[in-house]
């Protein structure tokens, strides 16, 4: 199976979400940073704004191509991980620790529920 921590949860879009009482810090997973390929850049100028899941929150640039990123829940944008500014590579090589990317301030933490376990998105990518 691929890379996929069993204690996070993934939306279609390929990022995944970390709940931390009411914040979810948000990355893309394992499968789409491998699909991109080297990532070089990661533009994120939403930090302290409000958006709804599924919204646009910046974009990865690729050595080939540039992709959004999607937020899977609604909340304030309260970090960026200014680590991917300096080193955006940390995205390909510790996509759910060092290369997370916002952490959201949740405004329906139910939302989360609605997202797929690991067994799901693993099927889901198998497709």
């Amino acid at each position: 199976m691929a890379n996929l921590p069993s204690n996070l949860k993934y939306s279609n879009d390929h990022e995944w979400c970390r709940v931390e009482g009411e914040y979810a810090y948000i990355g893309i997973t394992d499968f789409a940073q491998s699909e991109l390929g080297d990532i070089v850049f990661v533009d994120i100028p939403t930090e302290g704004e409000t958006l709804a899941a599924g919204d646009v929150f910046g974009t990865i640039e690729a050595v080939k191509t540039v992709s959004d990123a999607f937020t899977p829940v609604s909340g304030t944008v309260e970090e960026v991980n200014a680590a991917i500014d300096a080193d955006p590579a940390l995205v390909n090589s510790d996509p759910y620790g060092e290369g997370w990317m916002i952490k959201v301030r949740m405004s329906d933490a139910s939302e989360v529920e609605a997202l797929m376990s690991a067994e799901d998105y693993a099927a889901f990518i198998a497709k």
